[in-house]
């Protein structure tokens, strides 16, 4: 109930306490808001129970907190057994891994990861006389480079 409640929160609710009901009042106020509390609970355990009993024994462990449609949904995925394969599958495959590879490969360095430890021929350039497409290519010289139409725009 208090979960998101800080020290320092408490603290000063504590000090609006003493300042509104004073010393003397205070512990019949905290007395008779534990009271009302407990009423609420027991009145709200009573209607669970009304409405347990009525259903019927078909949903004997029926419970309020699935009727929330996150915590059914996650209920309902969690019993599935077609997803428990995929958990299994998901987990066993490290994206992370698979990627740290892929571009390890791309850019021709070896990955410890690899089994066998080799590049593709294609990929680290030393395909059968084929230009090395991971190194960058040389700067034209001035001369090279086409001239620049400005009428062209």
């Amino acid at each position: 109930m208090f979960n998101d409640i800080g020290a320092l929160e408490l603290v000063a609710l504590v000090v609006l306490a003493v300042l509104i009901f004073g010393p003397d009042k205070l512990p019949k106020v905290i007395q008779d808001a534990s009271r009302f509390i407990r009423k609420v609970r027991a009145f709200s355990e009573s209607a669970k129970e009304d409405i347990r009993s009525e259903l019927g024994p078909e949903f004997k462990d029926f419970e309020f907190e699935d009727l929330n449609p996150k915590a059914f949904i996650r209920k309902q995925l969690a019993e599935n057994e077609d997803l428990k394969d995929l958990k299994e599958l998901r987990s066993s495959f490290d994206l992370k891994k698979e990627i740290n590879e892929v571009a390890d490969a791309v850019n021709g360095t070896e990955h410890s990861g690899v089994s066998d430890g080799s590049v593709p021929a294609a990929v680290n350039g030393s395909s059968s006389g084929g230009p090395d497409l991971l190194k960058k290519g040389e700067k034209p010289a001035r001369d090279d480079r086409p001239p620049f139409d400005a009428d062209a725009t």
